[in-house]
C-alpha cells in the first residue's frame, strides 16, 4: 500500500521543501495551498498522515483539524510559527496527533512523519486480529477488529489515538495507567509532546462517549487513569 500524506501550508517554499523530502523517502506525496483546498484533497488523495499549517487563508489548520472531526484514519501533524502552549492544547483538542513549531528540521519532520504513519497503519486491522472480538463495558462497546465504538449502538466517530487509548484502558479494567504509560503506549517512544496530550485526549473521549454519570474512563489523581470495571460478559 502506498504511504500517503498531503501537506498543507499557504507558503510555497515549505510545501515545496517538504514535498521534496518526503517524495526521497518514498512517500505518495499532494500538496494544498489553503484548508479549504486540504478538505478536498483529502476526499480524493485519501492520505495517511497529513502536515497542516495552523495560519492559512480562506480555512485555518484548526478549522481543518474541526472538518475532519469524524476522521477514522488520518494522522495529523500541526505546524505553527508560534510557541505558546495554549495553541499547542487547541491544536491537541481538535484532534491533532503532533505539533511542530516553525522553524523545524526537516529530519526532525520526517521522523515524525515516520513514526505517525507506523502508528496509522498499525490501526489497520489486518488478517490476524480475532473477527468477532468485542468489549463491553455498559452501553459501550468496542469492536477491535473493525476498529469502532459504539454507545447505545450508535456508532462514535474517534480519532485513532483515541480508540487506542480507549482499547488500552478498557482491556484493562481496574488496572492504574501512569500518564507516562499511556503516552507511550498510544504514541510511542518519538513522541516529544508532554502528558499533557494524554489528558486533552480523555477529556475528549469522556465528551463522546457520555462518559458523566458512569465514569468509565475514572482519574486516579496524582497518577493517571483507569477504566470502571466492565459488567459481566465484558469480553466477548
Amino acid at each position: 500500500m502506498n504511504k500517503k500524506v498531503l501537506v498543507v501550508d499557504d507558503e510555497s517554499s515549505i510545501v515545496s521543501a517538504i514535498a521534496y523530502a518526503l517524495r526521497r523517502e518514498g512517500y505518495e506525496v499532494e500538496t494544498a495551498n489553503d484548508g479549504e483546498e486540504a478538505l478536498v484533497k483529502v476526499a480524493s488523495f485519501h492520505p495517511q498522515v497529513m502536515i497542516l499549517d495552523v495560519m492559512m487563508p480562506k480555512l485555518d489548520g484548526y478549522g481543518v483539524c474541526r472538518r475532519l472531526e469524524d476522521r477514522e484514519d488520518i494522522g495529523i501533524i500541526l505546524l505553527t510559527v508560534k510557541n505558546d502552549i495554549v495553541d499547542k492544547i487547541v491544536g491537541l483538542e481538535m484532534g491533532a496527533d503532533d505539533y511542530m513549531t516553525k522553524p523545524f528540521e526537516i529530519r526532525e519532520l520526517l521522523a515524525r512523519v515516520k513514526a505517525l504513519m507506523r502508528r496509522v497503519e498499525k490501526s489497520s486491522p489486518s488478517p490476524d486480529d480475532q473477527k468477532n472480538q468485542a468489549i463491553v463495558n455498559g452501553t459501550l462497546r468496542i469492536h477491535i477488529a473493525h476498529r469502532t465504538v459504539t454507545v447505545k449502538e450508535e456508532k462514535l466517530d474517534l480519532t485513532p489515538k483515541e480508540f487506542d487509548l480507549l482499547t488500552i484502558l478498557m482491556s484493562n479494567p481496574e488496572r492504574v495507567y501512569t500518564r507516562d504509560d499511556l503516552l507511550d503506549r498510544v504514541w510511542g517512544m518519538e513522541y516529544a509532546g508532554g502528558t499533557r496530550t494524554v489528558d486533552i485526549h480523555i477529556q475528549r473521549l469522556r465528551k463522546k462517549i457520555g462518559d458523566t454519570d458512569q465514569q468509565k474512563l475514572q482519574t486516579v489523581y496524582g497518577i493517571g487513569y483507569k477504566a470502571s470495571a466492565p459488567e459481566p460478559g465484558g469480553l466477548v
